[in-house]
């Protein structure tokens, strides 16, 4: 039976959970604007204090590959890399996107919806993908500048969910089609990186320690002048 630690920081969202053999044991939520880097092993800490368990107990750790924040991504792949090479143990990446429609599907699923989750990447750009109700990908992870075009084809035939923090500002242009729905306050959580890393503990989908990196999607651009 796993015992899988997943984390997930990419949004201001900072997530911490443990999973054995894909039942939650526990799972801390902490939303907060560039703390993930003072957070996140004082969660870790606290979970496995509060199950009683020790980390070298863990079988594999399971961690958010994005897309999203970029400094959120960096800190969580940084955290889950450094524990796999101290205690020896493989490491699992999951889509963030994919994790958040997986979340939407098994608490508020609809038969007869898509599945959009949207992170915000910048003025009208997201970061969204569209699953069915199997959760197969219908459109595949990208950035997307949203506009009165966005998702015209799809939503002429289908009913789809919207969700995530790129939504909010999304829905202001697509809520005038009568397909679009919008669900609010949904964030990426360790809770779905959990669940989704038993099936690819189970099949040993694990990523080579020395060459992963997160899944940004594009290039990084600063806000500093000059940089």
């Amino acid at each position: 039976m796993a015992l899988i630690l997943s984390i997930e920081t990419s949004t201001p969202a900072c997530s911490v959970a443990l999973h054995k053999d894909g039942k939650l044991l526990a799972c801390y939520n902490i939303i907060s604007e560039k703390a993930h880097s003072g957070l996140i092993t004082v969660l870790i800490e606290n979970i496995i204090s509060h199950t009683n368990y020790k980390l070298n107990d863990i079988d594999a750790v399971a961690v958010s590959k994005g897309p999203g924040s970029y400094t959120g991504l960096r800190i969580g792949v940084a955290t889950a890399k450094g524990l796999c090479f101290a205690l020896d143990k493989p490491l699992i990446a999951i889509n963030t996107l994919e994790a958040m429609a997986t979340y939407i599907h098994n608490h508020q699923f609809k038969n007869d919806f898509l599945l959009c989750p949207m992170l915000d990447a910048r003025r009208m750009e997201v970061y969204c993908a569209i699953y069915d109700t199997d959760l197969k990908t219908i459109i595949p992870t990208k950035a997307e500048i949203i506009d009165e075009n966005s998702f015209k084809e799809l939503l002429s035939d289908n009913k789809i969910i919207f969700f995530g923090s790129g939504a909010h500002k999304s829905f202001e242009i697509l809520k005038f089609n009568p397909n679009a729905q919008l669900i609010k306050n949904v964030y990426p959580s360790s809770v779905s990186i959990g669940s989704l890393a038993k099936e690819a503990f189970k099949n040993n989908n694990f990523e080579n320690l020395t060459n992963f990196e997160p899944f940004y999607l594009k290039d990084f651009v600063s806000n500093i002048k000059g940089a």
